[in-house]
């Protein structure tokens, strides 16, 4: 099977001459792609391609990544940027009619883009590449680890789902055996049904006789509903196999899947099969509870 699991971790650890490094990335589920990027400051140039490392290799769940980066000693301390915070500190003050005039928490201001920067020389533009492309191929490494995470949680999901489905064959199977949805049982139950119809004071019309005969018999025949029931089980047991993202497609079938299961309930006039019933309910919420968790 190739079904993926939304939710994973990988970590990786990279270095270079001038600094060192620690790569994050978990995913949980999520009903689309959701890309959340966490990056040190003055490394805002390469989100953008961060973001598309993981669109490449994610179709579906919420993804954060988290780089910490480390500098040795020597390369460049963070120093604040006294022009920006005054100008940050000056339009507050400016604003200070419109919005709260509590003076701000010191984290809140270091927080601002371009605040906190490198001291010392000027950045080596072909360092910063050379580092930047690092960074990216130690990210690539780290998103890779992740999809074979997520690809274990899913072969596991895998039994599980099989484990689920011949369960829900077996339900229906033993549906379509009960004494209630037999020809001859049917034909009894209808016969004593028209009966009382045909008794009933004061008589019906033949016309009105036939419809409610009609409806008697549609609501008494099952096969229908048994026969939909195992076309969606087959159908779920060929997404679990099929080469791309089905989750989307699975949440359906399950949805249909209770769909019949309602109507095989609305529709018994035995115990037995309305039992049966309520435990093909019971075995759908199960399934789809475990779909949640599908790419």
């Amino acid at each position: 099977m190739t079904i993926f699991s939304m939710t994973g971790f990988a970590r990786e650890e990279g270095a270079d001459e001038g600094a060192q490094w620690v790569w994050e990335a978990r995913s949980v589920n999520a009903r689309g792609l959701d890309i959340r990027c966490k990056l040190p400051p003055g490394l805002d140039r390469i989100e953008a391609p961060a973001r598309e490392a993981v669109a490449a290799r994610v179709r579906r769940g919420s993804v954060s990544i988290n780089l910490t980066l480390t500098r040795r000693s020597g390369e460049g301390a963070l120093r604040i940027n006294r022009a920006l915070l005054d100008e940050v500190i000056r339009l507050r003050d400016d604003l200070g009619d419109i919005v709260d005039p509590a003076p701000p928490r010191l984290e809140a201001l270091l927080a601002v883009r371009g605040v906190l920067e490198l001291a010392g020389e000027e950045p080596d533009e072909t360092a910063e590449k050379a580092r930047d492309a690092a960074l990216l191929a130690s990210l690539g490494r780290t998103l890779d680890a992740l999809a074979v995470m997520r690809g274990e949680e899913g072969a596991r999901l895998g039994d599980i789902f099989a484990d689920q489905l011949a369960e829900l064959s077996a339900l229906a199977g033993s549906a379509g055996e009960t004494a209630a949805v037999q020809p001859g049982a049917i034909k009894a139950r209808l016969a004593q049904q028209v009966a009382a119809l045909i008794e009933a004071d004061p008589a019906l019309p033949e016309e009105r006789l036939a419809q409610e005969a009609a409806l008697l018999a549609a609501k008494a025949d099952v096969a229908e509903e048994l026969d939909r029931l195992g076309a969606h089980v087959a159908a779920v047991r060929d997404l679990i196999s099929a080469d791309e993202p089905v989750g989307r497609r699975l949440d359906f079938l399950c949805q249909e899947l209770n769909r019949e299961a309602n109507t095989l309930c609305a529709k018994s006039s035995d115990i037995a099969l309305t039992n049966i019933g309520l435990a093909l309910k019971a075995a759908i919420e199960r399934l789809r509870e475990q779909v949640q968790n599908v790419e």
